[in-house]
């Protein structure tokens, strides 16, 4: 191919790179160089897979605690009364794994020293719903998930979130005091409404990693939780689990078209619309500013291929004067800045997926999860990425040769080799 340099171009081209005449090494230009395109690979590959990390982690830890879509009914009550024949129906549509009941409500928790906690109550259906669907069972860490029958002092037994139990002081076995919401009876003596407590029993505590559900939720079995919301035989919604998380918008389209205009679904995504858009923001934005190193970079190669062309006029005009084509003067700086750019990204690619991997498996870069939702900063890097930004990095790298190359070709033998 023409534009391909020969053999004995690209040696000129390894010559012209390294620094004095007689010597092994890289020049500090060239050493430059490279290393401005392997630090703008590094921190691509880093940023980028900081990005992806968060994503994916928060993914995960939001789809422990719940479904991969809702699906709802419309009204003021948000109640669905006859739920048997629309989960049937939503089993039956193709992308859905399991489906099951669900019961969501609030309550006011007070432990044994009376101070109190809001928190967001979850009736799940045992097994199908603590394992199948949001995968809790996994996720305790002192205790389970077993669900106590109801006595004349002792109503129920419910999982806490870690953190809310820390918060409250309570272990397994303990008991709390929790306001049911909808069981408020209207008191005879003064007519005024008179909240139901009922004593609940700690069975176990789970640990999500996802800050909002250690921190506010308690689980209960959901017939328990129908008679403690006042619900009957209602349910709040049915929880769904489909084949691929991020089809559940497609799942979600076939239920309604199944179940018809009287029901609605919610999918995780929609639930976290706006963090996820948040992030895919950031990733670009991070992404964009990134680049501007590599294009730094680039404007070092342009630079060091001009002093380079200044150089090496005299020597050019020999070769020229040898038989060395313009076009072949011109493949001369295009090997230059090829090589820079392919070891500047090689080097960049080996440190920064090192770095990715010891961030991530390590966990030692600790991040606030009031604010981020997660523990530590993960790093997941996705092979699409580290393919964009290679290629990115070595066409930036030869387009910098463009004018060094163009430049160098159009100079005269006679007038190269009379430069002084």
């Amino acid at each position: 191919m023409s534009w391909w340099p020969t053999a004995l171009e690209r040696r000129i081209a390894m010559r012209y790179l390294r620094g004095q005449r007689g010597t092994r090494t890289a020049s500090l230009q060239t050493v430059i160089s490279i290393g401005g395109i392997a630090a703008g690979v590094t921190a691509l590959i880093i940023v980028l897979g900081v990005m992806n990390g968060l994503r994916n982690d928060l993914r995960d830890k939001i789809l422990v605690a719940a479904p991969h879509l809702r699906v709802l009914t419309f009204g003021e009550s948000l109640q669905m009364a006859d739920w048997e024949g629309p989960l049937a129906k939503i089993r039956a549509v193709p992308g859905v794994i399991v489906a099951a009941p669900e019961v969501l409500s609030m309550t006011l928790l007070t432990n044994r020293a009376g101070h109190s906690e809001v928190a967001k109550v979850a009736g799940l259906e045992p097994g199908v719903g603590t394992r199948d669907i949001t995968g809790l069972e996994q996720a305790m860490v002192q205790g389970d998930l077993r669900m106590i029958e109801m006595t004349d002092s002792l109503q129920a037994g419910v999982a806490l979130g870690a953190r809310l139990a820390e918060r409250l002081n309570v272990f397994p076995g303990d008991q709390l005091r929790v306001i049911a919401p909808s069981s408020v009876a209207n008191s005879r003596i003064t007519g005024t409404p008179t909240p139901v407590y009922w004593t609940v029993q700690v069975t176990g505590l789970f640990h999500t990693g996802m800050y909002v559900y250690d921190n506010e939720f308690i689980v209960m079995d959901r017939q328990v939780a129908q008679l403690f919301a006042g619900l009957g035989p209602a349910v709040s919604d049915i929880a769904v689990r489909v084949a691929d998380a991020w089809q559940a918008p497609a799942v979600a389209d076939r239920i309604v078209a199944a179940l018809g205009p009287d029901f609605r679904t919610e999918t995780w995504q929609q639930q976290n619309e706006t963090l996820f858009k948040a992030l895919r923001l950031e990733k670009l934005a991070m992404g964009l500013v990134i680049f501007c190193i590599m294009i730094v970079a680039a404007f070092n190669i342009v630079g060091t291929l001009t002093m380079v062309v200044a150089f090496k006029t005299r020597e050019i005009g020999i070769l020229q004067a040898m038989g060395l084509s313009s076009a072949g003067v011109g493949r001369v700086f295009l090997a230059q800045g090829a090589i820079v750019g392919l070891v500047g990204t090689f080097i960049g690619l080996v440190v920064g997926l090192t770095v990715a991997i010891v961030v991530d498996r390590t966990g030692w870069i600790t991040i606030d999860p009031a604010v981020y939702f997660i523990e530590h900063l993960p790093i997941h890097v996705e092979a699409l990425d580290v393919a964009v930004v290679v290629i990115s990095s070595v066409a930036l790298a030869i387009c910098a040769t463009i004018l060094p190359s163009r430049h160098a070709a159009r100079l005269s033998p006679v007038d190269a080799v009379r430069a002084e």
